[in-house]
């Protein structure tokens, strides 16, 4: 009798740890910047539908996100945008497997109802921003793609100067630990800011109204590049999700979110 009960005891302890180490196995962990993720949310249950696997995200700036990259953090996905050499010299993706996802645009919002500002070409955007009363975007000193993306555009526009004064940069993170892209949202809703400015693919508050993106010529799009990581826990379902992201039924969502898909 003794021994059938340790023999019990074994079988339960086996079942234990295997059942432990099952769900470890099957769990994906990415990391990505706030431009991708409201598509990568959309994504995430068929992913996890189709192919069984736990997709266990982590979303931060587009600076923050590369800076964890660079110095060894491991998620099974990295995706981070351009340019990216020294996340390619830290040895911690597998350069061959960079898969262009999408690309995304800074556009501008508007509180909902408000009339929408002409953003057509290069001095209706000049026109805009000078007129109006306040502008809201992310702050590029945390990192945010979308606030280097709009310094940069000011700078080229010869107008930074002059918009600084009526520029707010909020800090923090918004509604359900969104990042800056939220706020700037949710700060256009409640009328705290005439104009905001972010990636498109962040604008989601139901309070604005979206008067498009940027012109090219204006402010160019940032492209999304995923890879595996050198040290993945799960390389082969970081190859799964992957593809996944850049499958058809993910270009599809790029587009309804006002992403530009890579294919």
């Amino acid at each position: 009798m003794r021994q059938i009960l340790l023999s019990f005891v074994a079988v339960a302890i086996l079942l234990s740890v295997s059942s432990a180490a099952r769900p470890q196995q099957k769990e994906v962990t990415l990391i990505a910047p706030g431009g991708i993720r409201a598509a990568v949310e959309q994504l995430i249950p068929g992913f996890e539908k189709k192919t069984g696997y736990k997709v266990n995200p982590t979303f931060g700036s587009g600076g923050g996100t590369k800076a964890q990259v660079v110095r060894g953090d491991v998620f099974d996905v990295p995706i981070v945008q351009p340019p990216y050499p020294e996340v390619i010299a830290s040895g911690n993706v597998v350069e061959n497997t960079a898969t262009p996802l999408a690309s995304v645009a800074v556009g501008i919002a508007v509180k909902k109802g408000a009339p929408k500002p002409d953003i057509s070409n290069t001095e209706a955007v000049k026109k805009m921003l000078l007129s109006a009363k306040s502008i809201v975007c992310p702050d590029a000193a945390t990192g945010a793609a979308a606030g280097v993306s709009i310094n940069a555009m000011l700078k080229k526009l010869g107008i930074d100067d002059q918009i600084e004064p009526k520029l707010k940069r909020p800090q923090g993170a918004g509604p359900g630990g969104a990042g800056g892209g939220a706020v700037v949202s949710s700060m256009v809703a409640k009328g705290e800011a005439e104009i905001g400015m972010t990636f498109v693919s962040e604008m989601n508050d139901p309070g604005i109204d979206i008067v498009g993106p940027l012109p090219k010529e204006v402010s160019p799009w940032t492209t999304l590049v995923g890879f595996v990581h050198t040290h993945a826990k799960n390389p082969e379902g970081a190859k799964a999700l992957l593809k996944y992201l850049s499958s058809p039924e993910a270009l599809t969502v790029y587009k309804s979110l006002g992403m530009q898909p890579a294919k």
